[in-house]
């Protein structure tokens, strides 16, 4: 059975801003959480799915991809699912901070939750040869590393990073209100130290307290046999490094086609042109035409017309997935010369003579 359409499985449509596509998410999200729904299976598997379809819909980049290939476009396995996700992490969106803190008003050290760094994308155009083969190059890839004075810490040699005196190390300023028997808790990022929990007193000379560099990557790509205008490849943590001690982000390499003199494809077929002479299709005969991997020869019945199209299966492109070949079709447009010899004029002119009388005039156009 074919996947569900992740729009229907948030109960939006393609037009909702990114904005109500979160709020959507995050009401379902509280509603089939398995804290929430414990022993059900059913809360659990439609938590997921929630999950995995915010996972795409809440990423503009990946929205634009599913709208135009849908769930082909992802591999089940490049979605996050649970990604570490908590029934805290979803009180926090709404601004109550950890769900026991609501009730005890509990302050803890910040957790330490690893975020991945940013994902990076990066356009490769390729030859239709490149693409019949498969590739295998190195790419030049602009991305932050770690400081290696520093080693990524951003301090310098000899002196570590202090705890925020402005929110005490937990990298969240809370205001509680209270209102008759009840607490509000109103969580937002430090403004000191920007949700680390920590400031950097004396930074580093080389990245300025950063801890970080930007210089290219050469990154070993292979692209499959049968790649396609519009194919992303992912390479996991190639993206960029973190501002603390997560893990890196990933890397999602576009691919474009080149045009090629002779041929254009469709999906897994081949088009293209040839001319044939006019003695050829008065006579019969062969022709070779190229193919994406050598030649091959075609038949030229008597009598054949122009614009007529001749298919040579397994001539194609490999499929992506199978690696099948498609067809190669090719159209021939009848050449008619332009110059005659005085002998060919007469040739021709016995000839029209003798067929005069066949020629006959039909109705219709087109």
């Amino acid at each position: 059975m074919g996947k569900k359409d992740y729009y229907e499985i948030l109960g939006v449509n393609r037009d909702t801003s990114q904005q109500d596509i979160k709020k959507s998410y995050r009401q379902l999200a509280r509603k089939y959480h398995p804290d929430v729904n414990p022993s059900n299976k059913e809360s659990e598997e439609k938590f997921k799915e929630i999950n995995e379809a915010y996972e795409v819909l809440g990423n503009p980049e990946k929205k634009n991809q599913y709208d135009q290939y849908g769930h082909s476009a992802f591999d089940p396995e490049d979605l996050g699912g649970f990604r570490g996700f908590g029934f805290d992490d979803l009180f926090r969106d709404f601004g109550f901070g950890d769900i026991f803190d609501m009730f005890s008003g509990f302050r803890s050290k910040r957790s330490g939750r690893r975020r991945q760094g940013v994902d990076i994308k990066f356009d490769y155009t390729i030859t239709l040869e490149d693409a019949f083969s498969g590739l295998e190059t190195k790419i030049q890839i602009p991305r932050f590393e770690r400081c290696e004075v520093c080693n990524g810490e951003g301090t310098k040699s000899g002196t570590k990073p202090k705890e925020c005196p402005k929110c005490d190390g937990s990298g969240e300023i809370r205001q509680i209100r209270r209102m008759g028997f009840m607490q509000m808790v109103n969580v937002s990022t430090c403004p000191k130290c920007g949700g680390s929990g920590e400031f950097i007193e004396t930074p580093c000379s080389d990245c300025k307290g950063t801890g970080k560099e930007r210089k290219l990557r050469s990154i070993k790509l292979k692209i499959p046999s049968g790649a396609d205008e519009g194919l992303y490849l992912r390479l996991a943590s190639e993206g960029e490094i973190t501002d603390g001690k997560g893990p890196r982000g990933d890397l999602y390499v576009a691919i474009h086609l080149k045009p090629h003199d002779i041929f254009e494809r469709h999906e897994d077929n081949l088009f293209c042109k040839t001319t044939v002479s006019f003695p050829i299709v008065c006579l019969g005969g062969k022709i070779e035409v190229p193919t994406i991997d050598g030649k091959a020869e075609i038949k030229i019945s008597t009598g054949t017309e122009s614009h007529t199209v001749f298919r040579l299966r397994g001539q194609g492109m490999p499929n992506l997935h199978s690696q099948r070949r498609g067809d190669q079709l090719v159209k021939v447009i009848v050449e008619v010369p332009k110059k005659l010899t005085k002998k060919q004029k007469e040739l021709l002119k016995e000839f029209y003579e003798e067929r005069r009388e066949e020629i006959k005039v039909s109705k219709g156009f087109f």
